[in-house]
């Protein structure tokens, strides 16, 4: 299942997405995990050292390959050239699974060890001196988007992805592509204030949404959330010894997180597997294409010179079938 992290900076976002992640290893899930955040801190978060960290190789800097591999023996996709962060798989195309090895994890992916095992990590890759004043973020994590448009997961797999700050994600359609997306949000009037905007954004896409509420003080902290977030709000963590020593570089390990923080990255992790069993494979390729075609109108057909809703695959529907199919190829 894809699972995304987002909030405010400063809401604790990269934090709650690295406890999530050994929590989720501790329990012997498969883990995949990509920094999409311009902020590259889910490295260090999950224990790296600064040059370790560094040293992720950038997803942005490999989209040839990624196109390349991607594109497979697809038809209606004429080059890599054509090939932009919202083009649709379709037959012929290579897909990605969580626990395999082929080209684009060798480049982009490198193996973390945590107290309990051991996941992969992906990066987007930081805004750099060369990207002043003539690039944007999103272009970096177009090969987030393009990748996660050809990944099949399953039930018991876990795509976790650390995001951009606040509304940043509605930028592109990637937004729509998690089975639940996590807002962690503090018991402040900007924190609630995220969590209306994203709400609202995604409202019209069936979007699954819940609230994390972090830093969480007192009982005055837990009504104002419940108050203002209502049904929405999910689990609540507060101060954490555990995570302070973290934040130095000398975490404990992982099993001597608080009880009451294991609790509630449990009930993160039943929310999750809850909304997987929702999910709709056709919508969810509808709206990838729907994406496609916005994007081919607004600036792609100009860019490529191509007809980029031709690479459209009518009959062509994402899931466990088509995975297989290319898996024996």
């Amino acid at each position: 299942m894809k699972i995304a992290f987002v909030g405010k900076g400063g809401s604790g976002k990269t934090t709650l997405s690295s406890l999530f992640i050994r929590h989720l290893t501790a329990n012997e899930a498969p883990v995949l995990a990509v920094d999409a955040d311009i902020n590259q801190h889910l490295g260090a978060a999950l224990g790296l050292e600064d040059q370790a960290s560094a040293a992720l190789p950038a997803m942005g800097a490999h989209l040839p390959l990624i196109k390349d591999y991607l594109r497979g023996t697809n038809p209606r996709i004429t080059s890599a050239e054509t090939m932009i962060k919202t083009t649709p798989p379709g037959e012929g195309s290579r897909l990605l699974r969580v626990c395999e090895d082929n080209p684009v994890y060798d480049a982009c992916a490198r193996p973390v060890s945590l107290d309990d095992g051991e996941i992969k990590l992906m990066a987007t890759g930081p805004f750099t001196e060369a990207d002043l004043g003539v690039a944007c973020y999103h272009s970096k994590v177009g090969a987030v988007e393009l990748c996660l448009n050809h990944l099949v997961d399953g039930p018991e797999e876990f795509v976790v992805i650390d995001m951009t700050a606040g509304s940043d994600s509605f930028a592109s359609g990637m937004f729509t592509r998690f089975d639940l997306t996590f807002l962690v949000a503090e018991p402040t009037r900007k924190g609630v204030s995220v969590y209306r905007q994203y709400k609202e954004y995604a409202r019209d896409f069936g979007v699954g949404l819940k609230v994390v509420g972090n830093k969480v003080r007192d009982a005055d902290d837990l009504e104002f959330l419940r108050t203002e977030i209502g049904e929405d709000l999910l689990v609540t963590l507060g101060h954490s010894d555990w995570v302070r020593a973290m934040e130095k570089g000398r975490p404990p390990r992982f099993e001597l997180l608080e009880a009451g923080n294991r609790l509630a990255l449990q009930a993160l992790q039943d929310a999750a597997e809850d909304s997987y069993a929702d999910r709709d494979w056709e919508r969810y390729t509808r709206q990838m294409v729907h994406f496609h075609l916005r994007n081919a109108e607004s600036w792609g057909n100009e860019k490529t010179g191509a007809d980029l809703a031709a690479q459209v695959d009518p009959t062509f529907v994402l899931g466990e079938r088509y995975a297989e199919a290319a898996s024996a190829s």
